[in-house]
């Protein structure tokens, strides 16, 4: 009998921030290994687009995830929708950084924690009641992702508000796992390295960064949104069910060169 765990058809997956980047590099192989995928960002041209390219198995919700209200209502009309959620990414983040630390405006502080933490926590809570409901219905299981960055782990000056962001996202995501497992609820972050993205614009057109920094990565190259397809298969997979409280680091080596 060929081993199948891999084959997603009849889970649903959610991805905040699925229309671009990383999530869309996510909601694309879920959905190539036979998933629905629910797709939630504030840009409704680029959910469109998104929706369109992922074809009939998907589905695009408008959704400010620093909004509490928002958050909990899509939530719950993605489950009425398609009838679960089996994995959950909360991805969608915001960069935001100052001149430096002593001078960092309390306004991007503010603005940078309402999406990257604030977002993360509202959309995992709402997650976890809909998985908690049903594991307590006979039907366990399920996967509560949160992406964190190697600014996590990492020394990113000033980007002090991203970095903590993305530092609690990993602690937030070890509670959620110990708390969860006996419903057969895990949780796992994901630790992205310098990936070609709109975040990463900035340095991308930056010649010196080309020169002095993409280098230093073992891989040598940028990493891409596709380099993230296998792990949010596996994670929505059976094959990761006894896999939970981890941080994946995907960064081509380059943490630890």
């Amino acid at each position: 009998m060929p081993y199948a765990p891999f084959d997603l058809t009849g889970k649903v997956a959610l991805i905040t921030g699925g229309n671009r980047g990383i999530g869309y590099g996510f909601a694309e192989a879920l959905t190539q290994a036979g998933a629905s995928v629910a797709i939630w960002g504030s840009n409704e041209a680029n959910n469109a687009e998104a929706v369109r390219k992922l074809g009939s198995n998907s589905r695009a919700w408008t959704v400010n995830v620093a909004d509490e209200q928002q958050v909990a209502t899509a939530m719950a009309d993605v489950a009425k929708h398609f009838g679960r959620i089996d994995s959950v990414f909360a991805n969608a983040g915001i960069g935001g950084g100052g001149k430096s630390f002593a001078e960092f405006p309390t306004d991007v502080y503010r603005r940078v924690l309402s999406v990257n933490l604030d977002g993360v926590f509202f959309t995992l809570r709402e997650a976890a009641k809909h998985m908690v409901e049903r594991a307590k219905a006979g039907d366990p299981g399920g996967s509560l992702v949160g992406l964190a960055s190697l600014a996590a782990i990492e020394g990113a000056a000033r980007n002090e508000a991203y970095a903590a962001t993305k530092g609690a996202v990993v602690s937030m995501i070890k509670s959620i796992a110990v708390e969860h497992a006996r419903y057969g609820i895990r949780a796992n972050s994901i630790l992205p390295g310098w990936i070609a993205t709109d975040m990463t614009q900035g340095a991308q057109d930056n010649p010196a960064f080309a020169e002095k920094v993409i280098p230093r990565v073992p891989m040598r190259r940028w990493g891409e949104p596709r380099d993230f397809g296998g792990v949010a298969v596996y994670l929505t997979s059976e094959a990761s069910s006894y896999h939970s409280g981890d941080s994946f680091v995907i960064d081509g080596a380059y943490s630890i060169f």
